[in-house]
């Protein structure tokens, strides 16, 4: 096709130059204008990727009218609103994660997508690495036999002046580390091990002068039969330790670890093929949380372009975002929660 898939950011934040330089790296990809309160960061970051900026996102979507995407990258709180109003202006949607702080706001957003017939896409870039893809196909193909337990683990360190660095980290709104930090894994281990039947868990703010819970476990009961836990903190000191996810069968074991689940720390397997030594050290091209943006908004812009469904919609999203709710819940009320 000719015409290019023209993209605007609102919120030029941490995440998104992983989402403009993905962008930038799309043949059929055009970032056209960006968005941000701050004025400053506004024009600075359009003046990086050569594009307009604005200061309200109602301008921009106002003005822009052959806008076809907006990602949105702000804060948590906004990701609703901002959504809902794309989709009344008929931009299909990229949003980071969570896709919305309850299920009430998720609904909202699925709802005005569909009533103005343009998509939702909810990011989940770990999916694409590579490592995470050859555990997904193994168990597809049955390599782990029957499936006993899953975990995914997030040891990781962020230090009082992280949160004291915006005034909305921290806050309830922000979400705490498993709706923040450990949201990504979360979605990995529900996306490998299926549904959820039933999950206890229990939550604390440990180390940080925050609203938000910067520790928390989790005991699940999948519907396979199979445990699961998840272990998540911010408090590890002095840097980040892990960030990994691992499942386990009677003929199989696989723990993707690395900076963003990006390399294959174990892989074992009762049953040996011939490509087993080469994805036993896999890892992705490049060490950098921004791969899997790549690989996702290449498929963002080919749902577009050829008017597919989107692998990873609005309604995926929405599953994540209840599991964590749920496990809120159950910390919350101290006891069991069936799913």
């Amino acid at each position: 096709m000719n015409k290019k898939v023209r993209f605007a950011i609102i919120g030029c934040g941490k995440v998104a130059p992983k989402h403009a330089e993905s962008i930038k790296s799309i043949a059929h990809a055009e970032l056209a204008a960006v968005c941000d309160k701050n004025e400053d960061r506004a024009k600075s970051f359009a003046e990086k990727y050569g594009c307009k900026y604005y200061v309200d996102y109602r301008g921009l979507l106002k003005q822009e009218k052959d806008i076809d995407c907006v990602s949105i990258c702000t804060p948590h709180a906004h990701h609703a609103e901002i959504t809902i109003n794309s989709a009344n202006a008929g931009k299909h949607v990229v949003t980071e994660k969570p896709m919305a702080m309850n299920l009430e706001e998720a609904d909202k957003m699925i709802a005005a997508c569909k009533k103005n017939n343009v998509k939702l896409f909810v990011v989940k870039q770990n999916r694409y690495n590579e490592p995470i893809k050859r555990l997904k196909d193994a168990i597809d193909k049955g390599r782990f036999g029957k499936i006993f337990y899953g975990n995914t683990t997030v040891y990781w360190s962020r230090p009082q002046e992280y949160y004291d660095s915006e005034p909305w980290l921290g806050t309830k709104a922000d979400g705490g580390v498993l709706m923040n930090q450990a949201s990504h894994h979360i979605d990995i281990l529900r996306w490998l091990m299926g549904g959820v039947k039933a999950i206890k868990a229990t939550t604390g703010t440990l180390t940080h002068k925050i609203e938000s819970d910067d520790t928390g476990l989790v005991i699940l009961k999948f519907r396979n039969g199979a445990l699961g836990t998840i272990v998540a903190t911010t408090c590890v000191f002095p840097h980040n330790l892990e960030g990994s996810v691992t499942v386990m069968g009677t003929k199989g074991t696989v723990k993707v670890g690395g900076g963003a689940l990006n390399k294959m720390d174990i892989w074992n397997f009762k049953e040996w093929n011939n490509d087993d030594e080469t994805i036993k050290t896999s890892r992705n091209p490049q060490n950098t949380y921004a791969f899997g943006h790549l690989e996702y908004l290449k498929e963002v812009v080919e749902s577009i372009e050829g008017d597919i469904p989107p692998k990873v919609d609005g309604e995926e999203g929405r599953r994540t975002l209840e599991l964590i709710t749920r496990i809120y819940e159950s910390a919350k009320l101290n006891k069991e929660i069936e799913l």
